[in-house]
């Protein structure tokens, strides 16, 4: 699957509704907060983000969560498409694991689906579905752009 194709499978996705983005941005920073108690938690985290970023992590939850609302305010595939292949590349060569990205989905669904109303979270949940499915071409996608090796899980 190349980025055109990648493009192509957000058909499904569109921009959620303002009570459900007035929710998510009312939520946001207590969601990131425990969302970093939930990631720092792990028993592999540092096998997930690699040696001395922790705080790198921090930072990459904050700005997903505020990347993540204005792609639910105003949906552009192409936006989206672009800045996840970009933090894909940005993160694995400071030391970021293939893996990190599913553990963190999971736990933004799992905190999602406990704080957020039902209406909300079912307009949100398709987009990290899409998310989930689609790492292995983040990963193709990522590491054609990378110098280097790096393993392709």
């Amino acid at each position: 699957m190349d980025r055109s194709q990648l493009i192509e499978t957000t058909g499904g996705l569109k921009s959620v509704s303002r009570e459900s983005l007035e929710e998510l941005s009312a939520k946001r920073e207590s969601l990131v907060k425990r969302l970093n108690e939930v990631m720092l938690a792990r028993p592999d985290i540092m096998n997930l983000v690699g040696e001395e970023n922790l705080e790198m992590m921090k930072d990459n939850h904050a700005n997903h969560s505020r990347f993540m609302e204005s792609v639910f305010t105003n949906f552009n595939a192409e936006v989206l498409v672009d800045t996840v292949l970009w933090v894909f590349r940005a993160y694995r060569t400071r030391g970021f694991s293939s893996a990190y990205w599913a553990a963190q989905l999971n736990n933004w669904i799992v905190l999602y689906s406990q704080t957020l109303t039902k209406s909300c979270f079912t307009e949100i949940y398709p987009f990290y579905t899409w998310m989930q499915i689609h790492i292995p071409e983040f990963v193709k996608l990522s590491d054609e752009k990378l110098e280097g090796n790096f393993p392709l899980h």
